[in-house]
């Protein structure tokens, strides 16, 4: 690293900004974890974006290792692996089993498999520089996919006029993120590290100025997400107390079908709280 200060003191400073920045960005999902531990429940969260991250912060130290004076990429991708590493660990903890099966797949399939096999195949197939230049194009690949997510989150803004799953704040701070990091690898004359920022400042850019768009906007909400008024129906049990069920659905009443009434049932009359035919008081008289 002194080295690189002294060699590169501008590409140091921007290195060491990059750090700062990206370390804080790993924070961000902290309010989050909290409210895990403390409602002891993952709610409906997906632990996807932490093993990704995770992994993403492996290719790049593998990477960062291949290369000389890379150190600043190495402390803040090996920080995002504690800390990415501890909120996969958590998530496990407090998540429902179905959850616990499907985070351990996608580690097993991602983190273990896929990394395995880019670790396999670079060893085997390239050596020297050539091998550095094709985990570089990996690294990129991925990279350009992971900034190439967030395109759901812009159309469901863009349906919705709501900017409830897009925060302003860290957006900017991907933004800024992308900025640095892209002139870090302009002045190192890293390609590989500049050109997936190039894409990740077009897409924070985007954010931004959908948010001033809709930050005020009526939310428009879709039609699959529109709620039919609850009805409350009362229904009285026989030899129970009534209960109240809730329904979306409005059925026609039925009146209930009327009884035929003959005719000595029709001459019964109520005498002192007693039903007394008719017929039987002629015959008493």
């Amino acid at each position: 690293m002194a080295g690189l200060s002294l060699q590169h003191p501008l590409a140091f400073a921007f290195g060491l900004l990059g750090n700062v920045i990206s370390f804080m960005t790993y924070l961000a999902p902290l309010p989050t974890f909290y409210q895990i531990y403390k409602n002891k429940s993952t709610g409906g969260f997906q632990s996807v974006p932490y093993v990704v991250a995770l992994f993403s912060a492996m290719l790049w130290i593998y990477y960062a290792l291949l290369k000389s004076n890379e150190c600043l990429l190495i402390t803040i991708n090996a920080a995002g692996c504690v800390i990415e590493t501890i909120y996969v660990v958590i998530y496990v903890i407090y998540a429902p089993k179905k959850a616990k099966l499907f985070t351990a797949k996608i580690m097993i399939l991602l983190n273990v498999g896929v990394f395995g096999l880019i670790l396999l195949l670079t060893m085997l197939l390239f050596a020297g520089q050539h091998r550095v230049v094709a985990l570089g194009w990996v690294c990129v690949g991925f990279s350009v996919s992971v900034f190439v997510a967030p395109l759901s989150i812009i159309g469901k803004v863009v349906r919705t006029r709501s900017v409830e799953f897009m925060p302003f704040s860290l957006s900017l701070s991907l933004t800024v993120s992308a900025v640095v990091w892209f002139l870090y690898g302009l002045l190192i004359k890293d390609k590989y590290v500049a050109l997936p920022n190039v894409l990740g400042f077009t897409f924070g850019v985007v954010q931004m100025v959908l948010y001033a768009i809709y930050c005020n906007a009526t939310p428009r909400v879709p039609a699959k997400e529109v709620k039919v008024p609850e009805h409350v129906v009362t229904i009285g049990k026989l030899g129970g107390p009534a209960v109240e069920l809730k329904t979306h659905e409005v059925h026609p009443v039925e009146s209930p079908p009327t009884e035929e009434v003959t005719e000595p049932e029709a001459a019964a009359a109520v005498e002192d709280g007693k039903v007394v035919n008719k017929g039987s008081n002629a015959e008493n008289a």
